[in-house]
């Protein structure tokens, strides 16, 4: 069904049209449409580029800058929906926000190439007219396994030779005689992905007078985007709840109402393996699972998902930061749950905020959009405060449950045993969890067995050959990792600097140090690990996870992964460890990412109808993050935060881009970086911090030195950035990489 808010499409028919292809080109190019075919803005073409056939999209007219007798011809139209045009819009407006090509933004929404192509077909077969009376032609001769053929197509779908032969438990040789004597007959298929689409009308559970009210406010601007013509459609609407407060069942009855408007939904997850509960909570409401879009989706998966999005045949799509790209037909609602994860913002390639870019979609579309969140990010926050965006409160867990306990364990000061990272506080605080039959939840940031590896007898550290960082033991896989480019090996017998054997020793810890630990302490405990590299497909994760709400896992010990969207009823301890860890480095956002991690962790403990109680260990007790957490004063330390960033003119109420210059050789890389310092923008407002090495100065092989621009927040920060890149020349294997709104500043 095609939106109501879609302008008719320019068609062309033998004249120039402008074709934009999945490439990192300057531009679109022009292309001369053949008598015989006709064209609009949006459609699949097949083109030729040199020797090549490409397949692009169909962007405008074309310009007078190609001589008409240069333009080659368009090869085809391909058989695919058209691109939508909220989302061509997005593609100009994402290339020109992040100074990319366009075509590179387009790859993104062509990401699989196989989809392009013709789907694969397949040989079904159904009874001929008459097959079940055959038993009367005496030269058909009807035995019981051809009987029971076709006993399984009887008012059924037709089947393939392979799937008809194993239901009805006869060999193939059997299915393909019957079409030789005419009692079944062929018809081909086409490969599509077997899915049940969400019922929206499908029982639903009882909602708190506080759900019900929030819910009612987001049906109503669903359908208040049905209804309307033009901009009144957009909303951005923040879904602010305390952890276990029922947001997910909240923003389900807008889903359901967008289905049943006849619209396609897409919902965004931090995390794939956030999307186990999700998806079960989600099938248990609509009687059906969504399509899905990760990382981890076979090739075959890919192409199928894609083309039933693009044909409009997937009413919900629930994926990573990737899925906004999605070739969606008519998207009429998107929920971005966990809205302030950093995960959603893409550091490599084509740097963008999935959260904002998909608020810019809502817009372009004219659709309502979801923030949903418990700390929200300080952008949104101060987006409400501002009355940019609306805000819906649930205030109270769902259920009666409380809020935990939260308890600062001040480290400078608890008696710690040597080689020993539990305090004692939290050790009693574990054994009487235990004892009650609870479940405890221990939180390390920090992956693997120890962070750093050093010789005891010379002091030599072992780092990453390929990047200025150190190598990660992780003992449970005997190997020695980096965390940056992947680079693995085992770890040596002797040190590689001394040469002396023995005496290599691990420092600090992470979480398997930390099972260590928990295993000498509480022997009798069921321990596991929850981290991304022991949990690498959502079927490992939802294993674990099932487990968990099984009571069969005591202790769960665990990085970022387990820290938001997983709900365990007997888990009623949350112990944190080295609490103070994301607040080093002097990032811009740290105390804003460390306050919102350890309260999505925190929030983990006490949401049945036990009572829960977090412990943090801490050094610095003191800090404003630890005292917001401990007494519970969320909205009053993001107003501080608001307003010291306010008071150094940093996002949200000023602009920074980062220029990242990197290259095989140093020198090369440093004369470019101190080329972009010379010539760098001088005006009112406007400053540029560096040049200077990265923190991460060389990475997978590549040496890297960064600039930082900050400015004003009504500047024109991409007519600034272009104009001064034009003014250096930046030649043979050195990349300047643009990143606007900056997350990382590795």
């Amino acid at each position: 069904m095609p939106s109501s808010h879609t302008t008719p499409r320019q068609t062309y028919q033998n004249e120039k049209v402008s074709v934009l292809l999945p490439l990192p080109l300057a531009g679109a190019y022009d292309y001369r449409v053949p008598p015989d075919l006709s064209v609009a803005v949006g459609d699949f073409v097949s083109v030729p580029l040199g020797k090549r056939d490409l397949k692009g999209i169909v962007w405008g007219g074309g310009s007078n800058e190609v001589d008409d007798k240069k333009l080659k011809n368009i090869n085809g139209l391909l058989e695919i929906p058209p691109l939508s045009e909220d989302l061509r819009k997005l593609i100009d407006w994402t290339a020109s926000y992040t100074l990319n090509p366009p075509g590179a933004v387009l790859r993104m929404s062509m990401s699989v190439p196989s989809a392009l192509e013709p789907p694969k077909t397949r040989t079904a077969y159904l009874p001929e007219v008459g097959a079940a009376n055959a038993d009367s032609d005496s030269r058909i001769r009807m035995t019981e396994a051809r009987r029971r053929v076709l006993d399984v197509l009887a008012d059924g779908p037709p089947q393939v030779a392979a799937e008809l032969a194993r239901s009805a438990g006869v060999s193939a040789s059997v299915v393909r005689s019957m079409a030789d004597v005419g009692l079944l007959k062929s018809v081909t298929l086409e490969e599509q992905i077997d899915f049940d689409k969400p019922d929206w009308n499908h029982p639903r559970p009882i909602l708190s007078p506080s759900q019900a009210e929030a819910a009612t406010a987001l049906v109503d601007a669903v359908e208040r985007s049905v209804d309307t013509e033009g901009d009144a459609g957009f909303s951005v609407t923040l879904l602010d709840g305390v952890t276990g407060s029922g947001k997910t069942e909240v923003y389900f009855e807008a889903i359901a109402a967008t289905i049943a408007a006849g619209r396609q939904v897409l919902v965004m997850l931090p995390e794939i393996a956030l999307t186990t509960q999700w998806l079960k909570r989600f099938t248990e409401r609509f009687g059906a699972r969504p399509l899905e879009w990760h990382s981890d989706l076979t090739g075959a998966e890919r192409r199928l998902t894609w083309r039933a999005i693009v044909s409009g045949e997937a009413s919900v799509v629930v994926g990573a930061r990737s899925a906004l790209f999605l070739p969606f037909p008519n998207l009429g609602l998107t929920v971005v749950d966990e809205e302030h994860d950093s995960s959603f913002k893409q550091d490599e390639g084509v740097c963008y905020n999935a959260r904002d870019m998909a608020v810019v979609r809502a817009q372009l579309g004219r659709n309502p959009i979801i923030l949903s969140s418990a700390t929200p990010s300080l952008e949104t926050f101060v987006n409400v405060q501002s009355g940019r965006y609306q805000s819906l409160s649930l205030p109270e867990r769902h259920g009666g449950a409380s809020l935990p306990e939260i308890a600062a364990i001040d480290m400078r000061i608890e008696p710690m045993e040597s080689q020993s990272w539990l305090a004692p506080a939290l050790q009693e605080a574990i054994a009487q969890s235990l004892a009650a039959g609870e479940q405890v939840m221990l939180f390390l940031n920090r992956r693997g067995y120890a962070p750093l590896t050093l010789c005891r007898h010379c002091g030599h550290r072992l780092q990453c050959p390929n990047c200025t960082s150190w190598l990660v033991e992780h003992r449970l896989q005997r190997k020695l990792s980096c965390h940056h480019c992947g680079f693995s090996m085992t770890p040596p017998e002797e040190c590689p600097e001394c040469e002396k054997p023995e005496t290599l020793a691990a420092c600090g810890p992470g979480v398997e140090r930390l099972a260590e630990e928990v295993a000498e302490r509480f022997p009798q405990a069921h321990c596991e690990i929850m981290a991304s590299d022991t949990m690498q497909s959502p079927v490992s994760a939802a294993a674990l996870v099932r487990d968990m709400q099984n009571r069969e896992i005591d202790i769960l010990i665990g990085t970022q992964i387990m820290a938001k969207g997983h709900h365990f009823p007997y888990l009623t301890l949350v112990g944190v460890v080295d609490a103070d860890l994301g607040l080093a480095g002097g990032d811009l956002r740290a105390a804003e990412r460390t306050f919102q991690l350890l309260h999505q962790v925190s929030g983990r403990a006490g949401r049945a109808e036990r009572p829960g109680r977090v412990m943090l260990q801490t050094y610095r007790p003191e800090d404003p993050v630890m005292e917001a957490l401990v007494s519970g004063t969320r909205d009053q330390f993001l107003m501080a935060e608001a307003e010291e960033r306010e008071r150094h003119g940093m996002p949200p109420y000023g602009r920074l881009a980062a220029l990242i210059i990197s290259g095989n050789e140093y020198d090369e890389v440093e004369r470019v970086a101190r080329n972009l310092a010379r010539n760098c923008p001088v005006e009112d407002g406007v400053t540029v911090l560096g040049p200077a090495p990265a923190p991460l100065s060389i990475l997978r092989g590549r040496h890297r030195w960064r600039l930082l621009l900050k400015a004003r927040r009504n500047s024109n920060v991409r007519a600034i950035l272009r104009q001064w890149l034009t003014r250096v020349r930046i030649r043979g294997n050195v990349r300047v990489q643009i990143d606007v709104d900056p997350y990382s500043f590795l």
